[in-house]
């Protein structure tokens, strides 16, 4: 008689949504790694990219947020189905079936963009902190470090997981500055509904700009990591307990990558919203930071907006920073199989925690060097563009792989959506390489 097929032992989602007792406690609990995802999609560095997009091209770039956001969600979810169902982070899925010299690549990549990202967030956290509070930036930048390495080496994992969670709501400031800013509503829907795409090295540039810091790698390597945290924390600390998934896991799984996405993409939508109607009516393209986007939109949208937005780029900076560091850390640990998780002491988890804060500090230092945070951020956009595709290539490989899935590998509908997310990317990279002049 042949052995009945293992069921898979209830993941974090599904315990959390039993213990519920109202609907709006159970969306609540479905809510985690997914939402996170889409909030630090939205980081300073993020935000001065959409600043910039509505600065330069006005509404142009609104269908964007549109188009993009079933692909991101669909990526996002491929990304939380292979941590769900084989009980590994995303490098450590793909170093077990991939060439090692791909994976190896794609890490170092990703470790040196999430790197500089990671400072330049920092900064650009002190520097909206100022525009609110006359403290000095560069005497914020070593606490800001500080606290946040404190709280993900050694608070509790649900005491991180919690505090990104409810940090989330603070992305709600740009869509209220969007508002305030009075665009002309009718030019706003048009554009959202009507593609605008002209072929010249500007618009490319911001489209790619905009692309790229909207399909972000690390979020992907974030995203498989926290469902293996997930459950760790619910006490599923061998492989094979963690290996498989429920269908209603998965189910809450894309709920809670869908409901990050489309807030995310909604905030991108105000943020370029909000600079259209102001900066790019004033002539004013000559955005270069987050910080700069706020203080510029208090002349023209009042002083609410400015505060909203401000306190936006602050709050989101302090979700993203730390989710950065640790993708780095997550896909480190993988590729070299160490302990990684956030549940686990320093001392049990030494080199992964070693890693966040080698990221981080690193990152602080970056502040204090000579280095143009501007042309950082370019750096970064550049390795983050190159890397995109490839990353991209081997998600959908292995979502389609059944040595690793099993019969979860993708259906149609969800192929369809990623292959043409890799391809767009790839087409934007190629077209941006074609015109750009140093």
């Amino acid at each position: 008689m042949p052995a009945r097929p293992r069921r898979p032992a209830p993941g974090a989602r599904e315990r959390r949504v039993w213990a519920a007792r109202s609907p709006l406690t159970r969306w609540w609990a479905v809510l985690g790694p997914g939402l996170i995802a889409g909030a630090t999609d939205d980081d300073p560095s993020g935000v001065a990219t959409y600043a910039v997009a509505g600065a330069s091209v006005g509404f142009g770039m609104l269908w964007t947020a549109l188009v993009t956001t079933p692909m991101i969600a669909a990526v996002q979810f491929m990304s939380a189905k292979i941590g769900l169902v084989t009980g590994y982070g995303l490098a450590g899925a793909l170093r077990r079936h991939y060439p090692r010299w791909a994976v190896s690549s794609a890490v170092l990549g990703l470790a040196v963009a999430n790197t500089i990202n990671a400072g330049a967030d920092i900064g650009a956290v002190a520097a909206a902190v100022n525009l609110l509070v006359p403290v000095p930036i560069a005497v914020m930048i070593v606490p800001i470090a500080a606290v946040l390495v404190a709280v993900e080496v050694w608070g509790s994992y649900r005491l991180f997981a919690g505090f990104l969670k409810w940090m989330c709501f603070a992305l709600f400031g740009y869509v209220a500055a969007g508002v305030l800013a009075r665009p002309n509503w009718r030019e706003v829907l048009f554009a959202t509904f009507v593609p605008h795409v002209t072929f010249d090295a500007k618009f490319l540039t911001v489209l790619v700009a905009v692309l790229g810091t909207t399909f972000s790698p690390y979020e992907w390597f974030w995203q498989a990591s926290q469902e293996v945290e997930e459950r760790l924390a619910i006490g599923q600390g061998r492989a094979l307990q963690r290996r498989g998934s429920s269908t209603a896991e998965l189910r809450y799984a894309a709920w809670d990558v869908g409901t990050g996405m489309v807030i995310s993409n909604l905030v991108m939508y105000f943020i370029i919203t909000a600079t259209a109607a102001t900066l790019h009516q004033a002539g004013r393209a000559d955005i270069t930071s987050a910080a700069q986007a706020a203080e510029a939109l208090r002349p023209f949208a009042g002083p609410l907006a400015f505060v909203f937005f401000a306190v936006g780029v602050a709050a989101v900076g302090l979700i993203a920073i730390p989710v950065l560091t640790a993708s780095t850390a997550y896909a480190v640990a993988d590729l070299f199989g160490w302990r990684a998780s956030l549940t686990d002491r320093p001392r049990r988890a030494k080199w992964f925690y070693a890693a966040i804060v080698l990221s981080t500090g690193i990152g602080m230092l970056i502040n204090f060097t000579r280095i143009n945070p501007i042309d950082a951020l370019f750096i970064t956009s550049v390795i983050n563009g190159f890397l995109t595709p490839p990353v991209l290539f081997f998600l959908m490989l292995a979502s389609n792989n059944r040595a690793i899935l099993g019969d979860r590998v993708n259906g149609p509908v969800l192929n369809v959506i990623g292959w043409v997310s890799t391809a767009v990317m790839t087409a934007a990279v190629v077209a941006l390489a074609a015109t750009w002049r140093p």
